[in-house]
């Protein structure tokens, strides 16, 4: 099978190359897929350059998200030809993933393609759309309606923010979205948003507890400094979906905007969401929570081409989402 294959030498210098490997290769599982597409995200810009905290072995091949057809499964409910997505959990990570012809993991990690999605379409999604999806869920569990106020998106040029701005406005909300690329204004103007900010403006390092509320919720893909800024911005009962560090991992704040105003701080883990709720919510992105303008800010590339575009996003310079053509003779 051909794979895109990071290694590391024994004077610690890492690699890659695309290659063939033998299937044997492959981790355990109970279910072999044919994988036809993929897609980048950061964790794999992180995995292709052998970073200690992603890659626990080398060889490696990365890739989170794979979508293709079943080849064989222990599972009666996933029959060959049949096809189906998966993403996450140790997929890329822990064991090597879907840049890849073929993937080998447990049943319980694929979900079958939901009608209404092609697997092209549903790597256009992938992990950054699920997640921004379990942010728009969490916001349903919170009771934020879109008659609650505006819901702001950090990082709104980036995989996850892009998608969730299409998705709440496809679904009725009023969205300001935060976003250094200044190139990126036509395409978020295009999707619906009503405001867009500089980071610069949601950076207040004042002392001051609260601020004026602002915000009924946020999709936060930034963390670090920007997150206190949001917290003490948040009306009433409001809530910011966190699932996102590129700005940094530590941050501070006091206590009074849970206390004064009951806003909530939710994190959003897509890695390991519970197996039962994934199938229901790939449903609802395949139909009345399908992305709007889904096919704006798609870059495909091939496992060849992948290299210059793991450098680009680790610098943070890749604007919405970039898919894999896994196979040639993938179908769109």
């Amino acid at each position: 099978m051909r794979c895109f294959v990071v290694s590391k030498s024994p004077q610690g210098e890492i690699g890659s190359q695309v290659t063939d490997r033998p299937e044997s290769e492959l981790p355990e599982g109970d279910t072999v897929i044919e994988v036809h597409w993929s897609s980048l995200n950061f964790k794999d810009g992180l995995a292709a350059t052998g970073h200690p905290g992603v890659v626990k072995s080398f060889p490696h091949v990365p890739g989170i998200d794979a979508a293709g057809k079943v080849l064989e499964s222990a599972a009666p409910h996933l029959r060959p030809g049949d096809p189906v997505i998966v993403t996450s959990y140790g997929l890329g990570a822990d064991r090597w993933g879907a840049w890849a012809e073929k993937i080998r993991v447990p049943h319980e990690w694929v979900v079958p393609l939901p009608q209404g999605l092609t697997t092209r379409e549903a790597m256009i999604i992938g992990t950054a759309g699920f997640t921004a999806a379990m942010c728009v869920e969490r916001f349903e569990r919170e009771q934020l309606s879109p008659g609650s106020g505006p819901i702001l998106v950090t990082g709104a040029s980036g995989g996850v923010g892009s998608i969730a701005v299409r998705l709440l406005t496809r679904l009725g909300y009023q969205v300001a979205a935060v976003s250094g690329k200044a190139e990126a204004r036509a395409d978020l103007e295009r999707w619906g948003v009503s405001q867009l900010l500089r980071r610069e403006e949601m950076l207040n390092s004042s002392s001051r507890p609260l601020l004026a509320a602002r915000w009924a919720g946020a999709v936060d893909t930034v963390g670090g400094s920007m997150l206190p800024t949001i917290l003490r911005e948040l009306k009433s009962h409001g809530c910011v979906a966190a699932c996102g560090l590129v700005g940094g991992a530590e941050f501070s704040t006091s206590v009074y905007p849970f206390l004064l105003r009951g806003v909530t701080l939710a994190g959003i883990d897509s890695a390991w969401y519970p197996a039962a709720k994934r199938e229901p919510l790939w449903k609802r992105l395949a139909s009345s929570w399908k992305p709007r303008f889904l096919e704006d800010a798609v870059t495909q590339t091939d496992l060849d081409g992948l290299p210059p575009l793991v450098q680009q996003i680790l610098a943070g310079n890749v604007t919405g989402r970039v898919i894999v053509r896994i196979r040639n003779d993938s179908e769109a």
